[in-house]
């Protein structure tokens, strides 16, 4: 008798119906004759079966249920709504009184038990057991043993055994031939690939397909995959899947897989499959820049990134810049490779290409230009004027350029960190800014030149505006001069930059110059003779046009020679008084005469009439009554020669005065240093008291006023003529 199915358990196919499997209680056959065998219908993989139907030799029966009784032998099975027809199941049933027994069903890697049993067991003895006719010494007189772990086992068994009645023993007797038939846990494995014929570069997933058998269903199994004796991923694994993520044209060759169970005591191999890893020749090869903002900005990194469209396994990539300069090569597992170019020059600008080969030969990429911006140098700024130097009312030029910078760029020009404005080189190189130019405008003078990469700044220039002299002003700072007096004329322009450089002049003869250095006017000074009267003027200049001023005519009086010799003079005529007051009336009236006559008047004096006498006076004399003539606006008071003078010769501090006589002169009033006359000004004699010593002390100023209160009646008018003046 042989246990087991007849046939093995079939393969649970791609969208077929799984079988239906037979189940037989009890679990030790064969049966005695007579007795009962309980046949169970089971679809494990729906808990709900549904109608079954059952049959026997083919044959269907009229059972419906999911478990029936039987006592024919035969083959049975079964099937429902949801399961395809099981296999079929051998029922037999032993007519003798001795059986041997084994556990059903019977699966690799199971424990079978073996049992020797009779009708009337408890009369039985001397059990032996034998495999192949061969004697198992080892379970003699035992009810049962167990085969642990059966795999393959092709063997026969059977036992024999005697029964005891009473003291009779009988011969012992053979029971049935049992050949256990162990059937497969699960078949070989079967190695698939997904995608069968992968491409190079993309995933593949492998999977060990196999199946337990619905009664060890529960059992767990393990897997592994192996590519030419070299164990994948992490080895053994539950999952009977593996994920490649990539696979490469040296990835081809011979795979298989592994499963066996927990306890390692099955194990099986599938058949090996070859997988050709497909290559794709690269195409579209592209070459593109990346930059920070976009911008290859000198001093900055570039990076060159290649990268083909298609095209599978290593790639080599490889840089070129224009006159097939090679920049670089790069092997990669990628569809993509990048080649940094560190602190790009100018010199780096050009065109670039790369080039992609995957064993098909390389591919080159399209050309592509790379610009490299510049950023603007430090600007320069130069100041270009008409003349050497600016002067107001001048139009002056800011030039500003940059020598390094790309184009365009924008220039913005100030003046002590004020904007003045702005102007563009759309094509690089500089730009000007024109401005007239004013006093203010002096100062320091900048620029700024900006590309949108970055602003620099200039360094500072200084602008000196000069503002040319005008109208100097020539002052002579002393009422009157006389011989062997110092002088001042001082010289003063209106406006004017310093230095200014101050010539004074007399007739067109240089008197000598002085200089302003931080401006206003200059002082010259001189001692005067005889021959310094006449006109005087001055010149100023800052470098620029000379200025002249208008011309002051000075009249130098002549010398009194000593005040003290004119002390001894007045003793000498107090003694000749009586002759002088004569010689004084006679004077006087002659002077009248000549006033009455116009002869006075011609030579520039003032004229009165008859009745009024001249009296010698401190300050100018009144002009009422006198008869002024009308002169030009253009003449000026200049002094002349005293007319007369009058002593007091009892003292040697002694008072005198003195007549003066004035008259116009040509030249421009406003800078006379004379009292300045009214228009139809007559000619006038002026009457001074002056002292005897400039240098007398108060105290003898006031003696001499008392001397001369008291000595009134004794002074004497002296002829101013060059003989008396000797005297």
């Amino acid at each position: 008798w042989t246990l087991g199915f007849l046939a093995a358990p079939g393969g649970e196919q791609s969208g077929a119906a799984p079988k239906a499997v037979v189940l037989l209680q009890p679990t030790l056959f064969p049966v005695f004759k007579g007795e009962t065998v309980t046949l169970t219908c089971k679809e494990f993989h729906s808990p709900a079966l549904g109608d079954t139907s059952w049959y026997l030799e083919g044959n269907l029966l009229k059972e419906k249920s999911e478990e029936i009784r039987v006592k024919k032998p035969g083959k049975y099975q079964c099937e429902t709504k949801r399961s395809s027809l099981s296999d079929p199941v051998h029922v037999d049933f032993s007519p003798g009184w001795l059986i041997l027994q084994a556990s059903y069903p019977v699966f690799e890697g199971d424990n079978v038990d073996l049992r020797c049993w009779g009708k009337e067991d408890n009369k039985i003895i001397d059990r032996i057991y034998y495999k192949d006719e061969k004697k198992l010494d080892e379970y003699e007189n035992k009810n049962c043993f167990t085969l642990s772990s059966v795999s393959r086992d092709n063997g026969e068994y059977h036992c024999t055994a005697s029964r005891q009645y009473l003291w009779k023993i009988h011969k012992p007797e053979r029971s049935n031939r049992l050949r256990i038939q162990v059937q497969e846990l699960f078949p070989p494995p079967k190695l698939t690939a997904r995608p069968s014929e992968p491409i190079e570069g993309r995933p593949v997933a492998l999977k060990c397909e196999t199946w337990l058998a619905p009664q060890r269903s529960h059992i767990q199994l393990k897997f592994c995959f192996f590519k030419e004796g070299q164990a994948l991923g992490a080895g053994w694994s539950k999952s009977p899947e593996l994920q490649i993520p990539t696979m490469w044209s040296e990835d081809s060759g011979s795979y298989w897989c592994e499963a066996q169970t927990e306890t390692s005591s099955i194990r099986k191999q599938s058949s090996q499959s070859q997988i050709h890893v497909q290559r794709i020749p690269v195409s579209d090869v592209n070459l593109e820049i990346r930059a920070p903002g976009g911008q290859v900005i000198e001093g900055e990194d570039l990076v060159l990134v290649c990268s083909v469209a298609k095209g599978t396994g290593t790639i080599t990539f490889s840089w070129h810049r224009e006159g097939r300069v090679s920049l670089g090569r790069k092997t990669e597992r990628s569809s993509w490779a990048e080649l940094p170019v560190f602190a790009v020059k100018e010199r780096d600008a050009g065109r670039y290409y790369c080039t992609a080969d995957n064993v098909h030969g390389p591919i080159l990429s399209k050309w592509i230009v790379v610009t490299v911006r510049v950023p603007v140098s430090h600007p320069v700024i130069t100041l270009r004027t008409p003349r050497a130097q600016a002067v107001v009312g001048d139009v002056v030029e800011l030039h500003c350029e940059a020598q390094r910078g790309s184009p365009p760029i924008l220039y913005w020009f100030y003046h002590e960190d004020v904007m003045l404005g702005n102007n563009s080189a759309p094509s690089g190189g500089g730009a000007s800014f024109n401005f007239s130019l004013m006093a203010e405008h002096s100062g320091n003078y900048s620029c700024e030149a900006d590309n949108g990469l970055r602003a620099q700044h200039s360094h500072r220039v200084t602008l000196n505006v000069i503002v040319p002299v005008f109208h100097p002003v020539l002052t002579f700072r002393e009422p009157r001069a006389v011989v062997g007096d110092v002088v001042e004329l001082h010289c003063e322009v209106q406006r004017g930059s310093p230095p200014i450089l101050y010539r004074f002049y007399h007739e067109d003869v240089t008197l000598g110059n002085s200089s302003a250095l931080s401006g206003g006017g200059a002082s010259f000074k001189f001692s005067v003779t005889t021959e310094h009267s006449g006109n005087y003027s001055c010149e100023a200049s800052n470098g620029l046009e000379a200025q002249r001023s208008e011309a002051v005519a000075v009249n130098i009086i002549g010398s009194s020679r000593n005040r003290k010799g004119l002390n001894t003079a007045g003793v000498i005529g107090g003694l000749l008084s009586i002759l002088g007051l004569a010689a004084t009336a006679a004077l006087l009236y002659h002077f009248r005469t000549q006033m009455k006559s116009g002869g006075i008047a011609a030579t520039g004096t003032s004229s009165c009439r008859p009745n009024e006498s001249l009296e010698p006076s401190l300050s100018r004399p009144s002009g009422t009554g006198c008869q002024e003539p009308s002169y030009p606006e253009s003449l000026a008071l200049v002094e002349l020669e005293p007319v007369y003078r009058n002593v007091n010769p009892e003292d040697s501090n002694l008072l005198y005065s003195e007549i003066l006589r004035f008259q116009h002169a040509k030249g421009n009033s406003a800078n006379s240093p004379r009292l300045h006359q009214q228009d139809n000004e007559p000619a006038v004699i002026y009457s001074e008291l002056k002292k005897a010593h400039p240098e007398d002390s108060p105290r003898q100023a006031d003696s001499s006023d008392r001397i001369h209160e008291d000595a009134t009646e004794n002074y004497e008018n002296v002829p101013c003529t060059s003989s008396a003046l000797d005297h």
